[in-house]
């Protein structure tokens, strides 16, 4: 697809995606739910990008639906067309799920509605001193539950903060986000990029397939409530990492004091040829 609203460039193995409408605050119309789709929907296959990064360009990360586009025709729950229908604002948050490489959310600015939606599907969030986040959905006649809100947001937060943010559709700040766990990092908003590094190195020092494994594992453990059923997911996640290669590159690395060169890593496989 021909990227339009968002704009996506490689470094190495990590991704750099940006919400790209920074004259609309990124807010979402039906072309960016399909080219987000487009985009996270290719990330099962492609064994290369080892982590996303997904921020917003401009002054927000993302303020959510885009009202006036979604007012004047093209609803998001629209279909594209008569025989098949296009995606939908939620399926953005099912394919950031769905897909195996970890992603990194940097927040600043407005972080509404969809845009909470899409943060929370993160899996590390890093909110800029800017950041204001806010269930918007319940202060636009909606319900406060959308985009997974309703299930990601307790987990993370706890039910009495969850309830709060939700039924009232209040602001949240970056530093009580950082009190109550809702972000893991705050940073100045120049200095966002230089906080992720903390985390894309160390991601990124671990075995590729190692690191695939953890997030699936991890999401799947998710929606089992029984303990010994996790383990035995855990147990198959070992097994099939323990039956690569990596795993003895990571046992030698450690025993001989030295960075690990793992035959899954794209970047060892281009430096051998």
């Amino acid at each position: 697809m021909d990227y339009q609203t968002i704009d996506v460039r490689q470094d190495g193995a990590v991704d750099w995606l940006t919400l790209n409408r920074p004259e609309r605050l990124n807010t979402l119309t039906a072309r960016m739910v399909d080219e987000l789709c487009d985009y996270f929907e290719g990330l099962k296959r492609d064994y290369g990008v080892r982590i996303v990064v997904m921020r917003g360009a401009g002054k927000a990360f993302c303020a959510g639906l885009d009202i006036k586009e979604h007012q004047t025709g093209r609803r998001m729950d629209e279909g594209r067309g008569a025989l098949r229908p296009g995606p939908h604002l939620f399926d953005i948050v099912k394919l950031m799920r769905d897909c195996p490489q970890p992603i990194v959310a940097l927040l600043h600015g407005p972080v509404c509605g969809g845009g909470m939606g899409m943060a929370l599907a993160a899996d590390i969030r890093i909110a800029g001193e800017s950041m204001r986040m806010n269930d918007a959905f319940v202060a636009l006649g909606r319900s406060g539950c959308e985009l997974g809100v309703s299930y990601f947001l307790p987990r993370i937060v706890g039910l009495g903060v969850a309830t709060e943010l939700m039924y009232t559709g209040a602001f949240i700040g970056a530093a009580r986000a950082r009190e109550v766990g809702l972000v893991n990092k705050v940073a100045p908003d120049t200095a966002m990029e230089e906080a992720a590094r903390e985390y894309l190195d160390a991601m990124l020092r671990t075995a590729p397939l190692g690191l695939r494994m953890t997030k699936q594992t991890l999401n799947t453990a998710l929606r089992v409530n029984d303990l010994l059923a996790v383990i035995d997911l855990e147990r198959q996640a070992q097994m099939i990492c323990g039956a690569g290669p990596d795993f003895d590159e990571a046992m030698n690395a450690f025993l001989e004091k030295r960075a690990p060169r793992y035959a899954s890593d794209p970047r060892v496989r281009e430096a051998a040829s």
